[in-house]
């Protein structure tokens, strides 16, 4: 099997770097030329929890790809998704699959722009959630950041042959869990992503924000509301490593601190592999922290989290604490609102104004 990658950032990037050291058939594609040039002439350089390496991969720029196609790893920004798709249908064939490896709600729009090209739908399209982290910091350099991984699975929750091969391929890189409810984990992640882009209103290091008792109890609400859009949409949430959705349902304050004592663990997750003095990481905060003071670009809040709000519109679910969360992070990327820890008390005063302070 041979595995297409598109985007060849952190999450792409880490996964076909590991897939080629180990002998698999992988390209990485990307539309930042710079990036796939220097990728061609020196391999990927990569830095951060596993030290420092300098891996050959094979890599194409988007008009070099022939097919026909057989695994298509998307691991584009979400909003970058289906335009990066459609510009692959000329070199689908019979066996072709895709497999959304992001953040995000891609799956069904996914379908929907393979049976519009009348190239099938729901059935060529697997689900994973990456969970490790890393950012892109230069052309040709990555830094790996946390351990994680990976959750991968059939949309009908079958056990396809396709999926056992992509499975050990992807092993070269984490572990690799398969599942039979792999849209429940994809609602997980973006119940639990509520809380990442919760840390993104300020610019600070995420001990600093979700470690913070104050405003892990504002986090805290976001999630549990989130929750409530899956319960309203009759999805049965999936815990993973570090979410457990149990523990955002508090009723008493013994409860809450359960939660906070959760949220800090997981904090500790996914600093335990940085070796003090080993590494000076570039990447403090969350992907979207990363786009936001890093990159100085939209990041995909308005494609992942947005689309949870759209799913709770759709059903009559509450969604006010989400969408106001979501609106400051517009805000601040389109320069109308400051970074930095007045907006945590901002959003701590609405969650108080709308009785959903936790106990």
């Amino acid at each position: 099997m041979k595995v297409t990658i598109i985007g060849a950032g952190a999450i792409g990037g880490l996964a076909g770097a590991f897939m080629a050291k180990a002998g698999y058939d992988v390209v990485l594609v990307d539309r930042w030329a710079e990036h796939i040039d220097a990728i061609k002439r020196d391999g990927l350089f990569i830095d951060g929890i596993r030290g420092e390496m300098r891996i050959p991969v094979p890599a194409a720029h988007p008009n070099e790809l022939t097919g026909p196609l057989d695994a298509v790893l998307i691991a584009t920004k979400s909003q970058h998704t289906i335009e990066a798709l459609q510009q692959l249908f000329p070199l689908f064939g019979p066996d072709t699959f895709v497999v959304s490896f992001q953040n995000g709600f891609n799956e069904p729009g996914i379908a929907d722009a393979l049976t519009a090209a009348g190239l099938g739908g729901r059935e060529r399209v697997i689900g994973s959630i990456p969970n490790y982290g890393g950012a892109l910091v230069d052309p040709g350099h990555l830094e790996f950041v946390h351990e994680g991984p990976i959750q991968l699975g059939e949309m009908d929750g079958s056990d396809s042959a396709r999926l056992k091969t992509l499975a050990g391929m992807l092993s070269a890189l984490t572990d690799v869990q398969l599942s039979s409810n792999i849209w429940g984990q994809i609602w997980a992640k973006e119940v639990y992503s509520a809380q990442v882009v919760f840390s993104a209103l300020a610019d600070a290091r995420i001990h600093e924000t979700l470690g913070n008792p104050r405003y892990a109890r504002i986090a805290g609400a976001v999630v549990r509301e989130a929750l409530e859009i899956a319960d309203a949409n009759g999805i049965t949430v999936e815990a993973f490593d570090f979410f457990d959705p149990a523990n955002y349902r508090p009723t008493t304050a013994a409860d809450t601190q359960k939660l906070l004592d959760n949220i800090d663990h997981a904090i500790w997750l996914l600093k335990k592999d940085q070796k003090p003095g080993s590494h000076a990481f570039r990447k403090k905060g969350s992907g979207i922290w990363w786009d936001i003071v890093y990159r100085k670009r939209q990041s995909e809040v308005r494609s992942s989290n947005g689309k949870l709000i759209d799913f709770g519109k759709a059903v009559g679910a509450d969604t006010r604490l989400n969408e106001r969360l979501c609106t400051m992070i517009y805000e601040i990327e389109d320069d109308a609102r400051p970074l930095g820890f007045q907006n945590f008390d901002e959003l701590e005063t609405y969650v108080a104004s709308i009785g959903k302070t936790l106990p």
